[in-house]
């Protein structure tokens, strides 16, 4: 594994990484270097075969902060080239966490604040700490909260989204579950066990599989199924039904043995 000076990185033996942002005085708000290097780090686990799922996490008492106020005062300061560069650089990061190939879920404690927020949003499972607390937090310092805008909208959809924008106010773990900000809450001595469990569930899974769903998902939008969507799905179904993952998942379930694919 590569050495990051803003993340702690691990892979466990059944094929788990932890990605652990590592800058626990600031309460993990991440700057230019930490962005590049949770870009450089999803790529770099995205393509090691041998890991399946990755867990995102915060190092001490908060999950992230959100931006660095050092790195949006020179923000602040620099030209609107050098600002479209940076910007591109954070989008990116976050669109290769969303469309990475292997099951993604963050485990949040304490603060998600503003792209922090963005943060657990890109990830496909959030699970978080009874003492999390969420704020899409970016007007109070009269910015907008844009590229982790579409995040957040997919997550707890337009409206909700657009209360937590223009209020900045800051909600509880219970609230986030009920509006589908996480999906899980968890005693805080209880959040590993709770980030396991599933964990433990996504491994059952087929990798191909769960490659093929995330894939189709993220063309299928909320809308009425078209004749195109219709299509898509069937066409993807019909090519998944005959690959080796396939055949070797029936011929487990028929012969009452574990898959090829699950922890041994």
């Amino acid at each position: 594994m590569a050495d990051f000076a803003t993340l702690r990185l691990g892979v466990r033996a059944c094929g788990v990484a932890q990605v652990t942002m590592s800058r626990p005085a600031v309460f993990n708000a991440f700057d230019e270097a930490m962005i590049a290097e949770l870009d450089a780090a999803f790529a770099l686990l995205a393509e090691d075969t041998s890991v399946r799922v990755i867990v995102l996490a915060g190092e001490g008492r908060h999950f992230s902060a959100g931006a660095d106020l050092q790195w949006m005062q020179r923000a602040s300061a620099a030209s609107r080239d050098w600002n479209l560069a940076d910007a591109r650089r954070f989008a990116a990061m976050l669109a290769r966490i969303d469309a990475c190939p292997k099951p993604t879920v963050a485990r949040v404690q304490g603060a998600a604040l503003g792209g922090g927020v963005g943060l657990a949003c890109a990830c496909d499972i959030a699970i978080a700490a009874d003492n999390a607390s969420f704020a899409v937090s970016e007007a109070r310092f009269g910015i907008l909260p844009a590229v982790i805008g579409p995040y957040v909208v997919n997550a707890v959809g337009k409206r909700q989204a657009r209360r937590l924008a223009l209020t900045a106010t800051r909600i509880g773990a219970a609230e986030a579950l009920a509006i589908g900000l996480v999906q899980q809450v968890a005693a805080v001595d209880a959040l590993d066990a709770a980030v396991d469990a599933t964990v433990a569930e996504l491994l059952t899974g087929g990798p191909q599989a769960q490659r093929e769903i995330k894939q189709l998902f993220a063309q299928l939008a909320e809308a009425p199924v078209t004749p195109e969507g219709v299509e898509l799905t069937a066409q993807t179904i019909s090519r998944v039904r005959g690959s080796d993952e396939a055949r070797e998942g029936f011929a487990a379930f028929l012969a009452k043995r574990p898959a090829a694919w699950m922890p041994q």
